[in-house]
């Protein structure tokens, strides 16, 4: 059954938050099935009680290209439960009607093709499914598939790092719609000490092809982070710590506590 959704929530998302004095947005991370699918379910509603503004949805993948040892365990844990890319949709259909955030797909270019991409723009939009960030989707290539999406009312999401051309650049301020994800450093996701040195540079060069809010992740696991991070971009992405909160409550009847109690700390 086709979720009623309001068109543009991303775009209504971070234009209150440009006109909000509160801080910047928080972007979360969660890996969709871990512990599994049915306890995923309770940890999207505990994120949108914390205060989150955006949630990634990741979908497991078993050969993950830029996800530190915290998110690939997570991805491991949630493949032996047998969740794939079907299970993750039927689980944001099912939850939707509930949560009043954006929801962004977060996957790779091999699950969509297996499944084939015009069933997976519809079944995108029968769930729900705000935005797509396709991983290992470059941006040359990204035309068609954003004209698929874009045709059902989603977002494409692109990832910019600080080795994108100026080129690219503008490239993906083109193709791109909702937010543009800017990674602070080269590497893997996990939670770090400090902001990379390069994230003011890496919003600079981004706000001077695009006008699109920028979200700038990799590293972040605290509220000065957060704060940090809100005097450059429109929003701070959380994903490996989390994760790891997630991690450590594991099968716990207190995970969806723990989980709702981190991310208001984050927002705090």
């Amino acid at each position: 059954m086709t979720q009623v959704r309001t068109q543009g929530r991303l775009a209504e998302t971070f234009a209150r938050l440009r006109q909000q004095a509160g801080g910047p947005g928080l972007v979360t991370y969660v890996t969709a099935g871990d512990p599994d699918l049915a306890r995923t379910e309770g940890i999207l509603r505990a994120v949108e009680r914390g205060g989150a503004d955006v949630i990634e949805v990741g979908v497991p993948f078993s050969d993950p290209l830029a996800d530190g040892p915290v998110i690939q365990r997570a991805t491991e844990r949630a493949l032996a439960s047998g969740t794939t890319l079907i299970g993750v949709l039927d689980l944001i259909g099912r939850v939707r009607s509930e949560l009043r955030l954006p929801i962004v797909l977060f996957t790779y270019v091999n699950p969509i093709l297996r499944l084939g991409a015009v069933t997976f723009a519809n079944s995108c939009r029968e769930a729900g499914v705000d935005g797509v960030l396709v991983l290992d989707l470059p941006i040359e290539e990204a035309e068609e598939f954003r004209a698929l999406v874009a045709s059902r009312g989603i977002d494409t999401i692109l990832l910019l790092s600080p080795t994108t051309t100026d080129d690219r650049l503008r490239s993906a301020a083109a193709l791109g719609s909702g937010f543009l994800y800017a990674i602070s450093r080269l590497g893997v996701t996990g939670a770090r000490d400090t902001i990379a040195e390069g994230a003011v540079e890496m919003v600079r060069r981004i706000r001077a092809v695009s006008s699109l809010p920028i979200a700038l992740g990799f590293g972040i696991s605290k509220p000065e982070h957060v704060r940090e991070v809100g005097r450059w971009a429109d929003a701070a992405v959380v994903g490996s710590a989390l994760v790891s909160v997630i991690a450590e409550a594991g099968a716990s009847s207190d995970v969806n506590a723990r989980v709702e109690e981190y991310v208001r700390w984050l927002k705090s």
